[in-house]
């Protein structure tokens, strides 16, 4: 399933099409030209050619903006996969800004970097909220780090402090979003093959990436799962008696965060199942 000529040739492509896109998106960028929020759709799609990667997608994107997706997140080629089909901008730790040439690209997306100190929150806030306020769709990992691929990590919830941001004056829509990588040259990927498409923990990136170059037709499945907002976020009142049906109370603060995370993950881990039991059924 691995050539090392196949890897040579791809990062040959990749490094001639990444170098004919970047001065495009720099001028739409700098001339804060709309195309600069579509662009980098088109951009992916052609990474996901050269790649050799195959996009499978159920469900269906929710209308209507901004929107805030939510996805699992297992390995930077979720950024090429999602990037291909959403036309909005990524939500990331404000380190990324500093790495070579790949925190070029991402402020080429017009990437929200957020610092986790609570000292620089009220700056994050103010500018994800500026962002949604001129319609920018945005897209969260609220793992926070990423995994092996075989799971899903623990949705933090202060990362969805972004949620409560009402956009002239309606809540904000979150739509949970699934990705799961299922086959490789059309077989099922198992266990002990996953992580070899994931990136985590301490592993080497050019070493890493350079194997998945290698790697034969990879078929990523994600799903779009039914959009949540802060809005719908209920809880049964407290002092219902005798088995009558509570009346829902809304949630407040780190309490609706808090279930719309759970919330949120439960639709990713249901969509991320549902992928897996699929591709199973069709070996």
């Amino acid at each position: 399933m691995r050539s090392h000529l196949r890897a040579a040739v791809r990062l040959s492509l990749y490094s001639v099409w990444t170098a004919l896109m970047l001065p495009v998106q720099m001028v739409l960028v700098g001339f804060r030209l709309r195309a600069a929020s579509s662009f980098p759709r088109f951009y992916h799609r052609g990474v996901c050619r050269i790649i050799g990667i195959e996009l499978k997608v159920r469900g269906e994107q929710a209308p209507g903006k901004p929107m805030l997706f939510v996805a699992n997140h297992a390995s930077y080629l979720d950024i090429t996969v999602l990037g291909a089909l959403i036309r909005g901008s990524f939500v990331a730790k404000a380190e990324i800004a500093d790495w070579p040439f790949f925190g070029l690209l991402a402020k080429l997306q017009r990437t929200v970097f957020i610092e986790r100190r609570s000292a620089h929150a009220a700056k994050h806030r103010d500018e994800i909220s500026r962002r949604l306020e001129a319609g920018d769709d945005l897209i969260l990992f609220p793992e926070g780090t990423s995994s092996d691929g075989n799971r899903i990590l623990p949705f933090k919830s202060a990362l969805f402090s972004v949620a409560e941001r009402e956009v002239d004056g309606r809540p904000l829509t979150v739509q949970p979003v699934s990705v799961a990588y299922l086959k490789l040259d059309g077989l099922p990927i198992g266990r002990e093959w996953r992580p070899n498409i994931a990136w985590y923990g301490n592993m080497n990136m050019l070493g890493h990436a350079w194997n998945v170059f290698s790697l034969g037709k990879l078929t990523v499945e994600i799903g779009f799962q039914p959009p949540l907002d802060m809005a719908v976020m209920a809880l049964p009142a407290e002092g219902a008696e005798d088995g009558l049906a509570a009346v829902p109370a809304l949630l407040t603060g780190g309490a609706r965060r808090k279930a719309l995370a759970e919330r949120s993950q439960a639709a990713v881990e249901a969509g991320f199942a549902e992928s897996l039991f699929a591709s199973g059924r069709q070996r």
